[in-house]
């Protein structure tokens, strides 16, 4: 082992990662014992053989050596393969060497039992673990088992023969060069599964493949293929997550009659000789194969191509629905987070988008890369794929570029239990799917209200759970529903009369809570506009999945909110906006910028006492307002509105904008100003004679609630 070598892999691996824009992320590090280790990885990629090594050194702090297939030192990597470790498949000292370094401590192993990278990552076939390659099938080699188990084989002898045979233990200490029995002791051998997933994985020309082409000439197809595949992916960014597995001790599979007296034979046994266990211990280590192939692909980090690829092959008949597909995987989303399965970052924040705008453009990119591969065509909002893309069998240094679609789907193949959820959503109709969608979000909203309540509860501040509770009025037909949004510092209750008078003429309603609403200013203050975002979105997701058509309206910052989400959902069918607040005019609020100033300078000078970080709030409805108005709130209500303004004139559906002409609290001019901005042609813009801001409440509400009632009308 060369440690220079070393040493040069390592700036070179940090010279890659200069110029990639790959983001490396290590899980379950906690579970790499101390002892004699074997790794065993998937292998996908020809970086695997550096990058692992590499890092395994870096959390083990020992050499880490490899098998590298005996083709690749005939090639101009074979000096350095030998610098660094790597051991030719064919070397024929292998196993001695392998032995000898495990039992010593000198090195650990990585070593990629499927043989060589599976392009195609087809692993399975007809349940059993099959690894494909250019030249056919075969099972998964059984050499990193047999090795850890020769190396627990010999631990044992070598403590056995120390006190009943020292000769031939003096002996076998002499062929592995170790000094002192009791080293052997406390270093149990250990085989520890390592998986490595890459997301996104495309395939397409670089400025790698480029060079390779214009300055190389007559190179290989195959070489082409790796580097358009591994150059794109490491050049223009991908997630790699490498998980280490709970380790698997090879002692226990060493509990057998007939391996127990061969350890104890008091005679001498050469490290090739046949022993009388030798069938045993290979149909052991076919076992311990198969336990750590499974525990590799378990370990797979789930992500949304793995998830879109899967339903779309799982899904019966050619023709689907683009919306549908997307319903279908986000509760398939839903199931992988809830099993608590190895996921990528992308499911750790809101799967809403995935219902409604796409916002992150997770389906737009992986819809783009099948229509591109021709797995699908598109047509409107209807696509139709080609079975035979999941089907056929595709060359195998090509399979990466033609048919990245079924590459997605094999990796995810060995997971059964995955794969029989998948068939279960991907044979539901699609009413089903929805009903199941609208439950899930209705009660992970009344859950997450219920924990912000328990979390923020203030004694004589906070109100009754069913002020702030959001709540779902069923309608007649499902035709048209209505998401009605409240305002800010108020909770669902405000909006409930308006959204009982609509129930009773057939509107589904549905009110969300915003995001620190309902529970206290404490927990208000926390909170941006896009937490509240969130809320209004989740409740478009549910009144969408219910009705073929949705209308938007809230009051005051709730009426911004429900503008902004008209902006980004071009199937809205209109929007109302009562009261809402381009300008705020009551003193607490024109107090805000001094206040905020104020705590500003207090911070810069570590007087945290000094800050003030909420306002008094003289309530209209004390019943439902909170009574103390944080700053920071305020601030977020003119960021939200400051990102809308310019937004407005790409409104362009029906919009009511209604608004008390002495309202103390927002002015009558800022929405105005709204008005005259919205790009619609078919807008209203009413003035009612109220003296308070609250006009969906109290004395002469109804005269608000029927003009909204006629606005929906006029839509239906």
């Amino acid at each position: 082992m060369n440690r220079f070598a070393y040493r040069t892999t390592g700036l070179a691996i940090k010279a890659l990662s200069f110029l990639s824009r790959a983001r490396i992320n290590i899980h379950g590090k906690e579970n790499i014992p101390e002892g004699a280790l074997i790794f065993v990885s998937n292998h996908f990629t020809r970086v695997e053989t550096l990058l692992l090594p590499y890092y395994l050194n870096r959390l083990t702090h020992l050499p880490v050596w490899s098998l590298a297939d005996y083709s690749l030192f005939k090639t101009y990597l074979g000096r350095f393969l030998d610098k660094i470790g790597a051991v030719s498949t064919k070397n024929p000292d292998r196993d001695l060497l392998i032995v000898k370094s495990l039992l010593t401590g000198e090195a650990a192993w990585i070593i990629f039992p499927e043989g060589h990278m599976v392009k195609s990552k087809k692993i399975v076939e007809r349940g059993r673990f099959m690894v494909s390659f250019a030249d056919g099938r075969r099972p998964p080699h059984t050499g990193a088992a047999t090795l850890a188990l020769r190396t627990e084989f010999y631990r044992k002898r070598l403590f056995k023969l120390s006190k009943e045979f020292p000769e031939e233990a003096k002996r076998l200490m002499d062929l592995f060069k170790i000094d002192a029995i009791e080293s052997l002791l406390d270093k149990n051998t250990y085989i520890v599964p390592v998986n490595v997933t890459y997301y996104p994985i495309r395939a397409e020309e670089n400025i790698l493949s480029q060079l390779a082409m214009n300055l190389v000439e007559e190179i290989p197809e195959r070489v082409i293929e790796e580097i358009m595949t591994e150059g794109t992916m490491f050049l223009t960014g991908v997630d790699a997550d490498i998980r280490f597995g709970k380790p698997i001790a090879v002692s226990n599979f060493l509990k057998k009659i007939a391996i127990d007296n061969d350890m104890s034979a008091r005679r001498e046994i050469n490290f090739d000789d046949p022993i009388p266990s030798k069938q045993i211990m290979r149909k052991v280590a076919l076992g311990l194969m198969n336990r750590y192939i499974s525990d590799i692909y378990k370990m797979t980090t789930l992500n949304y191509d793995h998830l879109f690829a899967s339903m779309l092959k799982q899904i019966p008949g050619a023709r689907m629905n683009e919306g549908g597909l997307r319903r279908k995987v986000y509760l398939a989303a839903d199931f992988i987070k809830k099993k608590n399965m190895p996921i990528h970052r992308h499911f750790n924040g809101d799967q809403t988008p995935l219902l409604i705008d796409d916002r992150f453009d997770i389906y737009r990119d992986f819809i783009t890369l099948a229509v591109g591969k021709g797995v699908v065509k598109k047509n409107g909002k209807v696509i139709e794929k080609d079975r035979s893309k999941f089907s056929s069998v595709f060359p195998f240094h090509r399979v990466r570029i033609d048919n990245p679609i079924a590459v997605i789907a094999n990796e995810v193949e060995p997971l059964t239990d995955l794969q029989r959820h998948f068939r279960r959503i991907a044979w539901q109709p699609d009413c089903w799917i929805r009903r199941k969608i609208v439950a899930q979000l209705l009660k992970s909203a009344v859950s997450e209200f219920e924990a912000d309540y328990e979390a923020f509860y203030i004694e004589g501040e906070s109100k009754k759970k069913d002020v702030g509770r959001p709540f779902l009025i069923k309608g007649r037909s499902r035709g048209l529903g209505v998401v009605l949004v409240h305002g800010y510092m108020a909770a669902p209750l405000e909006v409930k009369e308006l959204a009982r008078y609509l129930g009773r003429r057939g509107i589904w309603v549905y009110a969300p809570r915003l995001k620190g609403h309902g529970t206290s200013p404490d927990d208000l203050a926390l909170r941006t506009y896009a937490d509240w975002l969130k809320s209004v979105d989740n409740g478009y997701a549910i009144i969408s999945n219910i009705c073929k058509r949705v209308v938007v309206g809230g009051f005051s910052t709730g009426a911004g909110l429900a503008l902004h989400l008209t902006t980004r959902m071009r199937e809205v069918k209109g929007v109302f906006a009562i009261s809402p607040p381009l300008r705020l005019q009551d003193f607490s609020s024109k107090f805000v910028p001094a206040v905020d100033a104020w705590n500003r300078i207090m911070s810069r000078f570590k007087f945290d006492g000094a800050k003030k970080e909420f306002v008094n709030h003289n309530a209209e409805n004390p019943h439902i307002n909170y009574l103390r108005n944080p700053i920071s709130g305020v601030l977020e209500i003119e960021r939200l509105m400051e990102f809308l303004e310019p937004k407005l004139s790409e409104i362009d559906i029906p919009v009511l904008v209604a608004q008390s002409q002495r309202d103390p609290v927002v002015d009558p001019g800022g929405s105005k100003r709204i008005f005259e901005r919205l790009g619609s042609a078919d807008k209203t813009y009413l003035l009612f004679n109220f003296n308070r801001h609250g006009i969906l409440l109290g004395e002469g509400a109804e005269r608000v609630h029927q003009a909204i009632w006629h606005f929906i009308k006029h839509l239906r």
